[in-house]
C-alpha cells in the first residue's frame, strides 16, 4: 500500500506504518485473540469460521491458510501479533526467518551460526 509519508525502501521488507496498520487491524485483532487458549482451540477446530468472525479480507485469509508470513506482513500483519499465530503451529522465529529469506530452516540456522548469532 502506498504511504502518504513514504519510508526509505529496504529490499525485502514491508514497513509497518499507520496505513498498513489500518489495513491489518482485523488480522492483528484476530492474532491478538490467540493469547487465550480457548481462542486458539476454537481457531484450530474451524479456521474458516474463525477468520470470518474477524472479517478478514481474502488476501489475509489466504495468507493464514498457507501460513505465509511474508503475505501476512504485506496484508497488514504486525510481527508481534503474527508470532502468536505462528506459535499455534509450533513455528519459531527461525522458521519465520527461514521463510523470509527463502531458505530452509537448517540453512537459516547455519547462516546464523556462521554470523556468530
Amino acid at each position: 500500500m502506498a504511504s502518504s509519508n513514504p519510508l526509505p525502501k529496504i529490499p525485502g521488507t514491508t514497513p509497518f506504518d499507520g496505513e498498513l496498520a489500518k489495513v491489518g487491524y482485523a488480522l492483528n485483532k484476530m492474532c491478538f485473540s490467540f493469547n487465550s487458549a480457548d481462542n486458539r482451540a476454537e481457531f484450530l477446530r474451524d479456521e474458516e469460521a474463525y477468520m470470518r468472525k474477524y472479517s478478514l479480507t481474502e488476501p489475509q485469509a489466504s495468507a493464514i491458510r498457507t501460513k505465509n508470513v511474508l503475505q501476512l506482513l504485506a496484508a497488514g500483519g504486525n510481527a508481534y501479533y503474527l508470532a502468536k499465530f505462528a506459535g499455534i503451529f509450533g513455528l519459531d522465529m527461525q522458521d519465520i526467518g527461514a521463510q523470509q529469506t527463502g531458505m530452509s530452516k537448517d540453512e537459516f540456522k547455519a547462516k546464523l551460526v556462521a554470523a556468530g548469532l
